[in-house]
């Protein structure tokens, strides 16, 4: 049996008291169960015998911290029946199965609300519920495809760049429901009444590119890639390559920031050309050949401690780390909650 450590935010945060049922999967659930979790809820994550495709180990899968764990087989003649166990004492539960799967196995929302009619039941799914594309599977660049945001990163003469899984699934979907089951949470302590909260990934991230949608309508947007404000097509918001082959990422749009960003880069003479669309062309030149002239570190150091919006850009063994998973195999503490053995940060064999 691997399990782990008391969590250290358990007791504590502002959801303290709340407890939370996942049904294990990949990516989004998992995430907006652990932002939760580390919000102070108690998170008891219910696993599949042999785990999921794709899955991290879970000595290094970071989403499972703060949680604990139990084995659960769904389609045994008790599984439907231990995990509405846990629903009756719970006060969120999340899933993320394709629309009509648990409601098959008998633990959809009209089963747990049944047990608990405080219940606040959060689906995660990527084209929601019902319609024509309900039932085809997807994965994060698929949702963000049609939603037109996939079509708007990278550069004009390149095929759109892929953002990892990050404006889909945890922006498009993690965030969205973790909003959706707090509002009806608060709903439900209210009234007494629990709510069915379903987070599409495709609307989620229609819902983020609303700003770009209003300036597209504006006439302040064009619809091509790296030709607008935010998108890489203005030169002093983008990443420039350094001497070392590395990069600086420029964010100074502001008058203020932008002159002390040219004063450091040592390119007064192109402050009129900020606003001068036609003059674009050389400034995105000029600020390229100065980035080329040093190291990043060196860069880093003359933007350091300025309002320049400057920084470097670093890969992720760089950057700092996210918090560790609390799994620690040499010290296992396994709990219990409502008599049934759990463990946080691994799976019960």
């Amino acid at each position: 049996m691997t399990t782990a450590g008391t969590p250290p935010t358990a007791g504590h945060g502002p959801l303290s008291g709340v407890r939370v049922v996942e049904l294990a999967g990949l990516g989004p659930g998992p995430f907006a169960a652990m932002l939760l979790a580390d919000l102070g809820a108690d998170v008891v994550r219910v696993d599949r015998p042999g785990g999921t495709d794709l899955a991290v180990d879970p000595a290094y899968d970071v989403t499972n911290r703060n949680k604990r764990s139990i084995v659960v087989d769904l389609k045994a003649p008790d599984g439907p029946a231990r995990v509405l166990d846990l629903a009756e004492r719970a006060d969120i539960l999340i899933e993320g199965y394709r629309p009509g799967v648990t409601e098959r196995l008998g633990i959809g929302p009209a089963d747990c609300h049944a047990r608990n009619p405080r219940l606040v039941y959060g689906r995660m799914t990527g084209w929601g519920q019902d319609g024509p594309l309900a039932q085809r599977a997807g994965h994060d660049v698929s949702y963000i495809a049609l939603t037109g945001t996939l079509g708007m990163l990278g550069r004009p003469d390149e095929p759109p760049t892929v953002p990892a899984n990050l404006l889909g699934d945890y922006a498009g979907g993690s965030l969205y429901l973790v909003v959706g089951v707090l509002a009806a949470l608060h709903h439900a302590r209210a009234t007494g009444t629990g709510q069915v909260v379903d987070a599409a990934i495709v609307d989620g991230t229609a819902h983020l590119s609303t700003m770009i949608h209003g300036m597209l309508a504006a006439g302040g947007w064009q619809d091509r890639r790296a030709a607008n404000l935010l998108d890489g097509g203005c030169p002093y918001y983008g990443t420039y390559e350094t001497a070392d082959g590395r990069y600086m990422a420029v964010g100074a749009l502001e008058g203020k920031f932008y002159a002390e960003f040219l004063r450091l880069l040592g390119l007064d003479d192109l402050a009129s050309a900020r606003k001068d669309w036609t003059r674009w062309g050389e400034l995105r030149e000029r600020i390229a050949a100065a980035f080329k002239s040093r190291t990043r570190d060196e860069w880093t150091a003359v933007f350091e401690g300025s309002d320049a919006c400057v920084a470097p850009v670093l890969s992720l063994r760089e950057a700092p780390p996210p918090p560790p998973p609390r799994a620690d195999k040499k010290n296992p503490t396994p709990h219990k909650m409502g008599g049934v053995g759990v463990c946080g940060g691994g799976v019960e064999n």
